[in-house]
């Protein structure tokens, strides 16, 4: 960890620098695999699954017998934990469920807008050294409240060909049965195009390394849409001298497992709460099973002291982390305080891991800075909305005469004539 002292605001970008990803060979790899994926389908992605994941699937997708036999292998007690952070995240995503009143914005000039469902949508869940059935559920749950008709699951397979059994179990919690064994940019490849097995989606929702984040951005050059433009897991922490410092590099610290290229960033009032939090983060380093990983990602993290609670805000509005946390007692007084941030969690007990998994909010998170312009994924990210006019006699000639001057202004002579030839029957009867 650097740590730095009352820097100067000129500094302050340069201090939280976001690591930074070799686009130019990254984006060439994947239209690579994207041009093969479409040119030769199954074989295409079976191909590089066999190279990348080092294993050969001739039939990718999962059977019920499969899913079956996966969820008698999940023990008890995770199944209870799974049960749990379902019924909050059902909880917590079907209360934005809004519904939509008519306008009449002058006489006889209704106007109104109503939900409809993304009808097909791709999940991508990493697998890998952290297989990650909790985001199963932070999208197949909105999916489904959306009323999606088609919810495409792609995982990466183990060596051996199976899928991690939690994932399974969590897919067949919320009624997913459509499951693939591929990963990685090949499986975005697959969802944006379209194979013999694998369907081409509307839009495409997930977490991923950077191959998988540069194959989700090239996905929209196909016409699908995606969540948002994501990049590596993110924490930012605020502490002062009421904050615990054991809690503060814990928080720290389940960040930076997730992967070498993650940054965490601790903004504090208090030098010597820096200091404490530095000495915690050494003594929980020593029992992380990933903790090289852990070290790398710290490795390229900043502790950062500020004269006032009000800068260390500042600071956090312009970073826009991924997540947020305000670790000190007085921290609900400074929530008005935040405009950028994809989940902000208050006060000491409020760990972000609460937030990955069980409180009920939605754990996909827009990273590198996009909270300055990107909400989280919610029941929103799966639906769209369709406005609707319904204008009677009364009402074309009411409004008429005002859109006749404002396309004639503008040239549209047709425009105009749509409105005119009305006008005219109206009069004429």
């Amino acid at each position: 960890m650097k740590t730095y002292l009352n820097p100067s605001k000129e500094k302050w970008e340069q201090l939280t620098k976001r690591p930074e990803l070799k686009a130019q060979d990254l984006n060439e790899l994947v239209a690579s695999i994207f041009q093969t994926v479409e040119k030769l389908g199954d074989a295409g992605v079976r191909g590089y699954t066999t190279r990348f994941d080092q294993v050969e699937i001739f039939d990718p997708k999962v059977t019920s017998q499969e899913i079956d036999q996966a969820c008698d292998l999940v023990p008890q007690k995770l199944k209870d934990a799974i049960e749990t952070a379902e019924k909050n995240i059902r909880r917590f995503h079907t209360t934005q469920a809004i519904t939509e009143t008519t306008v009449e914005t002058q006489n006889g000039v209704k106007c109104w807008r109503e939900t409809r469902a993304i009808e097909k949508v791709g999940l991508y869940i990493p697998g890998g050294t952290a297989p990650l059935f909790s985001t199963v559920l932070m999208l197949g749950i909105p999916a489904q409240i959306a009323g999606c008709d088609r919810i495409v699951l792609c995982t990466p397979p183990s060596k051996d060909g199976s899928i991690n059994p939690a994932i399974l179990f969590a897919a067949q919690l919320v009624g997913i049965t459509e499951i693939y064994k591929v990963g990685g940019v090949q499986a975005i490849a697959a969802l944006a195009q379209g194979t013999e097995s694998i369907p081409k989606v509307d839009k495409i929702f997930g977490p991923g390394n950077q191959y998988v984040t540069a194959a989700k951005s090239f996905a929209l050059t196909k016409g699908v849409a995606i969540d948002m433009p994501a990049g590596p897991s993110e924490v930012l922490v605020i502490a002062d001298e009421t904050s615990d410092p054991s809690f503060v590099a814990a928080d720290l610290l389940s960040q930076a497992e997730h992967g070498a290229d993650s940054q965490v960033i601790l903004l504090s009032t208090s030098e010597i709460m820096l200091n404490r939090v530095q000495t915690e983060i050494e003594v929980q380093l020593a029992s992380l099973p990933r903790m090289e990983i852990a070290i790398d990602a710290l490795n390229n993290s900043s502790f950062i002291q500020l004269e006032t609670l009000q800068e260390c805000l500042e600071l956090s509005n312009k970073y826009a982390p991924e997540h947020l946390i305000l670790a000190f007692d007085s921290a609900k007084e400074f929530i008005t305080q935040i405009t950028n941030a994809g989940s902000v969690f208050i006060g000491k007990y409020s760990c972000e891991s609460a937030g990955d998994y069980a409180s009920g909010t939605n754990h996909t998170l827009p990273t590198n800075g996009y909270a300055r312009n990107y909400s989280g994924v919610s029941l929103d990210s799966f639906i769209k909305k369709i406005t609707f006019q319904e204008l009677s006699a009364s009402g074309i000639q009411t409004l008429g005469p005002a859109i006749e001057i404002m396309a004639e202004a503008e040239q549209l002579i047709a425009h105009k004539n749509a409105v005119s030839i009305r006008l005219k029957a109206l009069a004429n009867a």
